[in-house]
């Protein structure tokens, strides 16, 4: 493959930016350097590579640094041919994919972390938690087109973008619950996003990138009480 020998990732381990970027990574079989990355004393490459946001992911392709995850992951699919497809090849069907994805990264990340950042403040949380409910039930509806007739994934048989972007940021769905208290995937209200989270979690690249449970939930306790005072680490 062009340029497999010179793929570095910049990266931190609990990143779902990074994450999507690794994933995507594996599912194309592109070899890569791991280049984990410490918030609190960040490398100077990462400051050389990001200087504008200075945040992971940051992908190095043949020493041209690419940065921003869903950018990296366009850049990725049009670069390297081989293996799976994450965008569709069909403009409507990719205009369509986009706007799925905005609805993940911009609807149901953000009001997530606006559920994070609510904790212990009464109404603002009950809104919040109301907000990625309704959200949640939009996308539960939209999702019937692609996982009709019991699909597992809205790629066919292969992971794509849309199952990228769900995956990674709601495969920990168990430890949301068990630190955050919101149970986001439940079987009963969104039994089509359950189902797909569930074979999504069960892929076998999937499981390579997945956080250990116990460091995650140690992780996102210590970030809790201090979440209103930190920003994202990662884009």
């Amino acid at each position: 493959m062009e340029g497999e020998s010179s793929v570095k990732l910049h990266e931190m381990w609990a990143s779902t930016y990074s994450k999507r970027v690794e994933l995507a990574l594996k599912l194309k079989g592109i070899p890569y350097e791991y280049m984990e990355e410490d918030f609190t004393n960040k490398s100077q490459l990462l400051l050389k590579y990001n200087p504008v946001h200075k945040k992971v992911p940051v992908l190095v392709h043949d020493g041209k640094p690419i940065a921003e995850s869903y950018i990296i992951l366009e850049y990725i699919d049009e670069t390297w041919k081989t293996g799976p497809k994450l965008f569709p090849e069909d403009p409507y069907e990719r205009a369509k994919f986009r706007f799925w994805a905005s609805f993940i990264q911009q609807q149901l990340f953000e009001s997530f972390s606006r559920v994070v950042i609510s904790q212990g403040q009464g109404e603002a949380l009950e809104q919040a938690v109301k907000d990625v409910f309704e959200r949640l039930g939009v996308f539960e509806e939209g999702m019937k087109e692609y996982l009709a007739g019991g699909a597992s994934f809205t790629n066919g048989e292969n992971l794509g973008l849309l199952d990228i972007l769900m995956v990674v940021t709601f495969s920990p769905h168990k430890v949301h619950e068990e630190v955050f208290g919101i149970k986001t995937m439940d079987p009963d209200r969104y039994p089509l996003l359950f189902s797909w989270i569930t074979a999504l979690n069960e892929h076998p690249l999937v499981k390579q990138i997945s956080p250990p449970h116990d460091k995650l939930v140690e992780l996102l306790q210590i970030y809790k009480p201090t979440n209103q005072a930190r920003g994202s680490e990662s884009h």
